[in-house]
């Protein structure tokens, strides 16, 4: 008996089941209605989708390789693993496919300027680095903690030519840029639009930027076949908002035989304050113009989140990863901190990649379950960006100075 087609396009109110819609100010409807209808006609138009590959192919490096991680497959007991090489893209992540999408829409609807808010800082060099190139005027809002630990990127960002601001409200991570930038956007509409990274937010945006990034999982589709002649038994991917695991998903959802597993960050344990898995410790709510699973306390006030990870410190999760969750089409883990440090450690050791730390957690989550896969399991894992930024943040973490 064939299973049911999964279906997670948003409605015309822009929700994912009951997750997602549009909790904005009314001064930021008729922008996003704008954008909505913008997106809605070229995300078809043939013109846009031939600019778009081209560039993602010569100027991202697209298509990014797929590569057999011969001694992980061993420490891990299974039969191959391949990592979705989004490391070797342009600028360092993937974040440059939506940064792209988005910066080509946004000269297409008239617009001078573009906005965006970063936690990890590889959004926010992916929208300065497109911002350079198609002469926009760029500001990349940031909260001051994140600057201290990702001040690699915030050296990058400003070489580009954007203007970094630092946010000092609140916690002073990625919920407080994210803030930032929309008041910004309220003020700005008409010459400016707001490059959001992940896959969170109001209608469109959470639909916009899954577009954008399914070219991760597309690719790994047909890379997949041609090198081994079947699809992989199971996914990896981390989650913060959910752009880099969205992406691979999403091209696999009716692929039923692939298992799907995304992971958050436990930060210092499942504990108030002390991590960011929103899975394992939160519930329905809106933050930031959408509806989806959060972290807030029995008042609805959101709760102070932890990662090593800067890119992974938020209080919210993309409402398609919950309409997900819901259905059972893919399970959402957490590890550690430390997990993730160790699997940092590792890949190195055994491959000579040094992964991002949002993506770490991914091969933390892979190798902490060494002896549980199954001896022909294929394993896909999106490593979705390189740990250049992150290599201060880890030695400090092992002095224990880590911000």
């Amino acid at each position: 008996m064939s299973r049911p087609r999964i279906n997670t396009n948003p409605n015309r109110h822009g929700y994912f089941g009951p997750y997602g819609g549009m909790y904005v100010p009314e001064t930021l409807m008729a922008p996003l209605h704008e954008l909505a209808a913008a997106y809605k006609r070229y995300r078809k138009d043939p013109a846009f989708k031939r600019e778009l590959r081209a560039h993602l192919r010569d100027y991202v490096g697209r298509p990014t390789p797929l590569y057999a991680a011969e001694r992980l497959a061993r420490e891990m007991g299974c039969a191959a693993v391949y990592l979705k090489r989004e490391d070797l893209c342009h600028t360092g992540a993937h974040k440059i496919n939506n940064s792209l999408g988005q910066a080509l829409l946004a000269r297409r609807m008239g617009k001078r300027r573009v906005i965006a808010e970063t936690g990890a800082g590889q959004h926010g060099v992916a929208t300065a680095t497109v911002a350079a190139m198609f002469g926009l005027e760029c500001v990349i809002y940031m909260g001051e903690v994140d600057m201290e630990r990702q001040a690699l990127n915030v050296f990058r960002m400003r070489s580009l030519g954007a203007e970094v601001v630092p946010v000092t409200a609140g916690q002073r991570t990625l919920k407080e840029a994210i803030s930032e930038a929309m008041r910004d956007w309220v003020t700005h509409v008409r010459t400016t639009h707001y490059i959001l990274g992940s896959a969170l937010g109001a209608h469109p945006y959470p639909l916009m930027v899954r577009d954008f990034q399914s070219v991760i999982g597309r690719e790994t589709r047909r890379q997949m076949r041609a090198m081994t002649g079947r699809l992989p038994s199971v996914l990896l991917a981390c989650v913060g908002g959910g752009s880099n695991a969205i992406g691979f998903f999403h091209p696999f959802l009716n692929d039923h035989e692939v298992r799907m597993i995304g992971v958050e960050a436990g930060g210092s344990g499942i504990r108030k304050g002390r991590h960011a898995a929103r899975f394992a410790g939160g519930k329905m709510g809106i933050l930031q113009g959408t509806k989806t699973f959060m972290l807030q306390d029995r008042y609805g006030q959101v709760q102070l989140t932890h990662s090593v990870s800067a890119g992974l410190d938020y209080a919210a999760i993309g409402p398609e990863h919950s309409l997900l969750r819901d259905l059972g089409r893919v399970e959402y883990a957490h590890v550690s901190d430390r997990e993730a440090v160790a699997a940092f450690d590792a890949l190195g050791r055994w491959e000579g990649i040094l992964p991002a730390l949002e993506t770490a957690h991914a091969f933390a989550y892979a190798i902490k379950h060494t002896g549980r896969w199954k001896k022909n399991d294929v394993v896909a894992i999106n490593l979705s960006g390189r740990g250049d930024k992150d290599v201060q943040q880890v030695a400090n973490w092992k002095e224990g100075r880590a911000i």
